[in-house]
């Protein structure tokens, strides 16, 4: 994950929660990948730091252990620049400039200047990323499946060159659900539509009574359509309990029940869902030295596999090694 701020639900939803259960059945790299941040935000960099920091402590107190699984910062870790250089000599621009997901930045994000050769490249450093540590398996919503695409013909390309030396890695498609923001679309922290992982209670029940709803239920005696409204879309997110929500779908149809109400059932479930990592990553706050001492054991562990990498990359290649 980019370091570009606090966390929001969408990501708990979206990816961590499956993260958290992957760390459970396969040896995992967990990546904050402050060169990737750079790419978009160079013109001001006051708080890369700071923001790797509330990565990680959302990281941590939504359940990532690093007991289980190998968490660092991308910029700790030399190799991956290494390889992003090997890669780039073979990576056509073609290929580049195809790439849906940098039209579609280039088209959403014209506040902020992308025409750099990194950002433009930014798809060969992910493919760096994945291929330094042989991943057999990377798993990915939909919407991301392009990417992996492009990783895997990278490797393809390198490896004809160069020999078998990149593995290339398998896509595990993996449910996205829909996790919309106050404003009703996609959450994301550049729409500022966002409920983020560190929310206080108060904080989290203002921006939920806030979400717009339904447009039709203009009054609370007009019925709706709960397939309209966002906060309908959070409920399934977070809300377990399928007779209060089959309750709050008929009531919603027959005007039964008002959004305010609706509003406030789930904040019931999304508190008892973050009371607890809000709790966690306050303790985890207190402990500055710990922190950094996941992240220095977490860059050990991976540089050693990222070196064998790129001994085996520098060999085929054929470049000249000091030792």
């Amino acid at each position: 994950m980019r370091p570009t701020g606090r966390l929001h639900l969408g990501h708990l939803a979206g990816a961590l929660t499956n993260w958290i259960k992957l760390q459970n059945d396969y040896n995992c790299f967990y990546c904050i990948v402050d060169w990737h941040a750079l790419m978009s935000d160079y013109a001001d960099t006051s708080s890369l730091r700071s923001n790797c920091g509330e990565v990680l402590l959302d990281w941590l107190a939504s359940g990532l252990d690093p007991e289980k699984c190998t968490i660092f910062v991308q910029s700790h870790v030399p190799q991956h620049a290494e390889l992003n250089l090997a890669l780039s000599m073979v990576a056509p621009l073609g290929w580049l400039y195809r790439c849906p997901t940098y039209k579609e930045q280039i088209l959403n994000l014209q506040n902020k200047d992308l025409s750099t050769y990194a950002f433009l490249g930014y798809p060969v450093l992910m493919a760096a990323d994945i291929l330094l540590y042989k991943a057999e398996i990377v798993p990915v919503g939909e919407d991301q499946s392009a990417h992996l695409e492009l990783t895997r013909e990278l490797a393809r390309r390198f490896n004809s060159f160069y020999g078998s030396v990149l593995l290339e890695p398998q896509i595990m498609l993996t449910p996205t659900p829909k996790v919309p923001g106050t404003d009703g679309r996609k959450m994301s922290k550049s729409y500022g539509n966002s409920i983020y992982i560190a929310d206080e209670p108060a904080v989290m029940w203002e921006k939920i009574r806030t979400m717009v709803t339904d447009p039709a239920r203009e009054r609370r005696t007009d019925p709706g359509d709960p397939d309209k409204c966002p906060v309908w879309d959070l409920h399934k997110v977070f809300n377990n309990d399928e007779q209060e929500k089959a309750e709050i779908d008929r009531g919603c149809r027959t005007a039964g029940i008002g959004c305010v109400e609706c509003k406030k059932k789930l904040l019931v479930h999304v508190e008892r869902v973050m009371g607890p990592i809000r709790e966690k990553r306050s303790s985890y706050e207190k402990k500055p030295g710990l922190l950094m001492d996941i992240l220095r054991e977490g860059a050990a562990k991976a540089v050693d596999t990222a070196r064998r990498t790129m001994d085996e990359v520098m060999d085929a290649v054929g470049l000249f090694k000091s030792e």
